[in-house]
């Protein structure tokens, strides 16, 4: 039996007896249960373009106990992982180095996104305060954009930042939606993609044409810029687009993936090798988990996992560690690649 063949089969197999998203709220920490080397969860789809699955290295669930956990950002230089529990409006914390969980903020404004800037601070995506915030070391929190023209942002929902100093990020406006993940409010402004000048401040549009544009992230030689589109929730798309970044603007928008639906795609990174990793969920449970796609846009590797993944980063000490933040869990999984951007 070929290599492929034999992985795609014990995924499957694993999905059914360990995977069942019923019983997700009863896993331990830990590696998944039914785990044996090489992790099954781990699918390749193409054993010439996906070779990125670590034998010896099992897909581990670290952290649990939130209601909707998002915006996972690593920090190499302290060795703890941040992420978003936007529900119960805090950010949460985990220590690489024993595993301890803490509550890093509180309240957090229904922080979404997160990401740091190139000289290590948070740049966050705050739903409830409808804004883009910087902390600074001192803990010092300074606005960066909470309207544009006049009026208020909707509800900033991720965000990157490019190694001018630029700040990309998306203003889909989830939550003003409901009082869950934020609060009940009118949209003032379209759904919209923006850059902040990382010298002079100043706020420009950069694409318009999203139903919801939601993750982003930049191929590592920043040249292109991928936008996933999560409008399916209110009857648009679902699919992942990539630009040419031209300086300020972007060009050439086109189609990279689409063959999402019924569900969609929430996160996405890129790792050295060009490639797209993107969240995957709210469908069949079979496909939750992530997607790895080579930067010509072919599906090549598949990590199965027992929830609704929302977003994903790289972390650990090499950037070898892929951390996926799930429906009430975070999970992680070492691979052979590393991520494009240096925590």
């Amino acid at each position: 039996m070929e290599r492929r063949t034999f992985l795609a089969s014990a995924a499957a197999a694993a999905t059914a007896m360990a995977l069942d998203p019923a019983k997700a709220d009863t896993l331990p920490l830990g590696n998944l249960p039914n785990w044996r080397y090489p992790d099954p969860r781990v699918e390749v789809l193409d054993d010439k373009k996906f070779k990125y699955m670590v034998g010896n290295a099992a897909i581990e669930r670290i952290a649990t106990g939130f209601r909707w956990a998002e915006g996972p950002v690593y920090f190499r230089d302290g060795g703890f992982l941040v992420w978003s529990d936007i529900p119960n409006n805090r950010m949460m914390r985990w220590l690489e180095e024993d595993g301890h969980v803490s509550v890093f903020r509180t309240p957090s404004n229904y922080t979404n996104g997160n990401t740091r800037d190139r000289e290590g601070r948070l740049i966050s995506c705050e739903h409830d305060a409808r804004r883009v915030t910087r902390t600074e070391p001192d803990g010092t929190i300074d606005v960066l954009l909470d309207s544009y023209e006049g009026k208020k942002l909707n509800a900033p929902n991720d965000v990157v930042v490019a190694s001018d100093g630029a700040i990309w990020f998306t203003d889909p406006g989830y939550g003003i939606l409901g009082n869950y993940e934020g609060h009940k409010a009118d949209f003032e402004l379209p759904p919209r993609v923006y850059r902040i000048d990382g010298k002079t401040g100043r706020a420009t549009i950069v694409a318009d044409t999203f139903d919801k544009p939601n993750g982003l992230a930049f191929s590592p030689d920043e040249k292109k810029l991928y936008i996933i589109d999560t409008g399916l929730t209110h009857g648009g798309r679902s699919n992942m687009r990539v630009f040419d970044v031209n300086g300020d603007k972007l060009a050439n928008d086109k189609v990279f993936a689409e063959n999402f639906a019924p569900g969609f795609t929430d996160g996405v990174r890129t790792d050295i090798d060009g490639n797209v990793w993107c969240s995957m969920g709210w469908a069949d449970p079979k496909e939750d988990g992530v997607r790895c796609y080579a930067p010509t846009g072919e599906l090549i590797g598949k990590i199965h996992l027992p929830e609704t993944c929302s977003n994903l980063c790289f972390g650990g000490k090499k950037r070898n560690r892929l951390f996926m933040t799930g429906s009430t869990s975070v999970y992680a999984v070492y691979v052979e690649t590393q991520g494009a951007l240096k925590p």
